[in-house]
């Protein structure tokens, strides 16, 4: 089955620009053309490097000459949008969008104001700070062109889900502890064109085992295009132009990030909390007796951090940083190896390559397609990483903790 995610490898092709948290894809997937460096450092192979103010995990996304994203104050009153110049590293845009008198608090560390990323298009660009406001800018100028602050929920965490493009549609999941729904906003005007509710009953789990954290991808084309969201408890699928439910499958977890991937007619989605799997569900038309579910495999599973899949394998790393390979096919485990670290940012796959960032800086290379894993390179960065990479050319654009980096061969 065509996932409507390549066709918009020709509308952003990958060698120019990354619109989506995971890319023109949004699987995770670089230019095959890209030659990007093996190898950097604080010293080595670094274009530019800008630092950023507040805390923020978002990823950043490219069009055209700009490199955005988004940032908050540590306290969560202010949150800004960042604009930074592709060629050099300077700062365009830099302007609060959101003030908030008193930001809900949470008790993980692991999360800011702003970690949903921003997405692109030709113009422009669109923020998303969960229950604290969406807002479509103008990217020549960064005023900003509509704002909405009802599209609410408790994320008892903070926000994490990222919005998607789709036609003339901005569509974001909103799964929190007291409300669950898929809502699609004009992207022109901001107005809500569908909003659909969780069709899954939560009455008998306690609040904080009905928030997610994940983002949807589109599959299909045509008119069997459908929209894949996963939330606690269960995956659903929409049909993005009106929101009606497809289908739905059950699954045990909740406060899941990973992003799902797709290809040849399933979908791999990620269960989360407290023991994480990884589902591969078909998308299409049942034949008799046949199951939703393809398989299921709970080895070395992330509840963070999105996999890729690349030539009928897929690639994950956890957590903990145990990173492993999958027959997508049939769901056997090829090789599990530790590659160490705690992991958040997704995984990375582009010039033959795949790549690994670490909470800690570290960034582990290694090659995909054999029986075993095949360590290229590690790296290093004084800070570490949470948002995930951008690939334009034969640069990476990576977020740390503190700074931006224009990564390439020198």
């Amino acid at each position: 089955m065509l996932s409507l995610a390549l066709a918009f490898a020709f509308l952003f092709p990958a060698d120019d620009a990354w619109p989506d948290f995971r890319g023109p894809n949004r699987q995770g997937h670089g230019s095959a053309r890209a030659k990007l460096p093996l190898e950097w450092s604080e010293e080595k192979n670094v274009a530019w490097k800008t630092a950023v103010h507040g805390k923020g995990w978002s990823s950043p996304v490219v069009l055209g000459e700009q490199v955005w994203m988004t940032t908050a104050t540590e306290d969560g009153k202010e949150m800004s949008v960042v604009a930074l110049d592709l060629d050099s590293g300077k700062v365009v845009h830099d302007r609060v969008i959101f003030e908030v008198e008193e930001p809900a608090k949470w008790r993980n560390d692991m999360n800011s104001y702003a970690s949903p990323s921003p997405v692109i298009e030709e113009g422009r660009v669109y923020v998303h700070f969960g229950t604290y406001g969406t807002a479509c800018l103008d990217t020549k100028t960064a005023k900003t062109l509509w704002q909405r602050r009802d599209v609410n929920c408790d994320h008892m965490e903070g926000p994490g889900s990222s919005p998607i493009l789709f036609e003339d549609l901005l569509i974001v999941n909103m799964d929190g502890g007291d409300v669950q729904y898929v809502i699609a906003l004009d992207k022109k005007s901001g107005e809500t064109v569908w909003k659909t509710d969780r069709s899954f009953d939560f009455t008998e789990f306690i609040p904080d085992a009905r928030k997610a954290y994940s983002t949807p991808i589109l599959v299909g084309s045509g008119d069997d295009l459908q929209l894949i969201s996963t939330g606690a408890q269960a995956t659903a699928s929409y049909d993005p132009r009106t929101g009606e439910e497809l289908w739905w499958v059950r699954h045990i977890g909740f406060s899941m990030s990973s992003r799902p991937i797709a290809g040849d007619g399933l979908v791999y989605l990620n269960t989360g909390f407290m023991r994480p799997s990884l589902l591969a569900v078909r998308t299409g038309a049942l034949a008799e007796g046949e199951e939703r579910i393809a398989w299921t495999n709970s080895r070395a599973i992330p509840s963070i951090p999105s996999p890729v899949l690349v030539d009928g394998r897929i690639y994950l790393v956890n957590d903990q940083g145990i990173g492993s390979c999958i027959d997508a096919e049939t769901g056997e485990s090829i090789w599990r190896e530790r590659l160490g670290g705690a992991h958040a940012a997704s995984l990375l796959h582009a010039g033959g390559r795949i790549y690994a960032f670490d909470r800690a800086g570290k960034t582990t290379v290694f090659a995909p397609g054999g029986d075993e894993l095949e360590l290229l390179a590690e790296n290093h960065l004084d800070h570490g990483f949470m948002a995930s990479p951008a690939v334009v050319g034969d640069a990476l654009i990576v977020r740390t903790e503190k700074h931006v980096y224009r990564l390439e061969e020198r």
